[in-house]
């Protein structure tokens, strides 16, 4: 939100215990390439860590009107994986995860 107006949104959606998913984010097109979409992911990320989640998945979308997602995504350590969940690849969308909870960080 900048000066009442809300600028993006995103949401997550517990699978599990262990797992969560990305379910969606949102840039108003007025505040593209200005960082909502990082501020939105970085809480997004916070609040799996601060849940104890081990790994967050998402599916999005393919072509280029998904380029700069998929670009922000792997910016922030997520990698491709196979379908997840009740998902079923398609010519359509793909998969990707992130480890939350390393060896090094369940400390």
């Amino acid at each position: 939100q900048l000066d009442g107006t809300v600028c993006g949104c995103g949401a997550m959606k517990e699978l599990d215990a262990q797992t969560a998913e990305v379910k969606s984010m949102r840039t108003r097109l007025a505040y593209l390439k200005q960082g909502v979409a990082q501020a939105i992911l970085d809480e997004i990320l916070r609040t799996a860590k601060e849940r104890g989640y081990a790994s967050l998945f998402l599916e999005t979308g393919t072509g280029p009107a998904f380029e700069a997602a998929h670009t922000l995504y792997k910016k922030n350590g997520f990698t491709w994986c196979g379908a997840f969940g009740d998902y079923t690849a398609t010519d359509f969308n793909v998969f990707m995860v992130k480890a939350l909870i390393t060896e090094n960080s369940a400390a």
